[in-house]
Formats: C-alpha cells, structure tokens, sequence
C-alpha cells in the first residue's frame, strides 16, 4: 500500500509549472508507472492520475475498448475519494504497471498544450469549497460516474469522449484549485452522459 502525506487536493506553486513538469516527465524517455507518477507529484497524486487514465478516452479517437483498465483503476480511485481518503491506495502491481505507449507517447503530449493554456486562464477560486469533505465526497462519485459512462460507453463509438473529457477538465480545477474549471469539467461530463444515456435507450427502442 502507498499513502501520501500531503493533501491531495492542495496546489502549491513552484518554479516549475504542472504543464512544464509533465512535459519534462513525458520527454525523459523512462517508462512510466503509476508509482512514478506519484512520486513525481506528491500533493496531486489523485487529480494527476485520474487526468492521466482518462487521457486517451478524452481524445476524439475511437478506442475499441482498449482503455478498460484504466477506467477501472479510475473508478477504484474515484471510490475511495468518496469514502473520505486523502491519499492514494492501488495493489502494488497496478502501481508497478507501465503506461500504456499510445499514453505516454501520444494521448498525454497531445494533452500538454491544452492544459497549459487551461493553465494561463486559472487562478484559485473558491479554494475552501473544494476543500471541503463533502465536496471531496461529490467530485468523487462525479467522477465515478463520468468513468462508469465512458466504460459502458459503445466500442469506436466516440461516445466516451466527453465523459472522459469532463475528468480531465475536473481533474485540472483540482490541480490549480479553481471551482470554475471544476464546473466546466462537470458540465463537459454531464452533457457527454446525457449523450450516452439518449443513444442507449434510442437502441434499447430499436432492438
């Protein structure tokens, strides 16, 4: 079991910008574990890492269903937010467990310049909110949700797109403590579940 000391919903400043440091991380040609992840980003362990297994869902790209996996660690994670922890539990094989390449190599390097331009417009709003428990408890079953949608979502569908896009976008507002970015990632979410939710009961009817 790893634990994390500091708060995983507090953003301190650095000389370093997020956006910088998961540049210099995806530029150093080291596999990437969830572990290094962690390590990498202490305090924001939880809002990095579920930007980073809903990145490739996130991407206007059918996926086939190859992102299940990380789904699930997100969901896993997601749930124990809910149930109140504030640092990072995962069996030590997922925590050992290489990033898949078309992650590390294309979904996250695509995602840097988007995320350094969500960077320049954030500043903290509302940061005692979210600091809250039972905001900690409601983004959590949030994002459990938005991750459920994406994995049921059809195959090469699309669908899971905006899900996945909306827990990007949360993720961010709780790396750089803005409500705002955290509103917009829950409206991004809720539109792409409701989009979900129409096809399946449009299909439902057909069948």
């Amino acid at each position: 079991m790893l634990t994390v000391k500091p708060d995983p919903y507090s953003y301190t400043d650095s000389m370093t910008s997020f956006s910088e440091q998961l540049k210099q991380l995806l530029n150093s040609n080291k596999p990437i574990t969830v572990q290094a992840l962690i390590n990498s980003f202490g305090e924001k362990s939880f809002a990095v890492l579920f930007l980073v297994l809903l990145a490739i869902p996130a991407l206007p790209l059918p996926t086939g269903g190859v992102t299940h996996v990380l789904e699930i660690i997100a969901m896993l994670l997601a749930s124990e937010l809910m149930a109140g922890r504030r640092t990072v539990w995962l069996p030590n094989r997922w925590l050992n467990k290489k990033l898949p390449d078309s992650l590390q190599f294309s979904a996250l390097p695509k995602l840097v310049s988007f995320i350094n331009r969500v960077e320049r417009l954030s500043h903290p709003r509302l940061v005692k909110l979210q600091n809250n428990k039972l905001f900690t408890s409601f983004i959590g079953g949030t994002i459990l949700i938005f991750s459920l949608v994406a994995f049921f979502a059809p195959p090469f569908s699309g669908l899971d797109t905006l899900p996945a896009l909306g827990v990007v976008v949360m993720s961010l507002g709780i790396i750089f403590e803005d409500f705002i970015i955290n509103l917009v990632g829950l409206i991004i979410g809720g539109i792409g579940t409701g989009l979900v939710l129409l096809m399946g009961g449009l299909v439902y009817h057909l069948i």
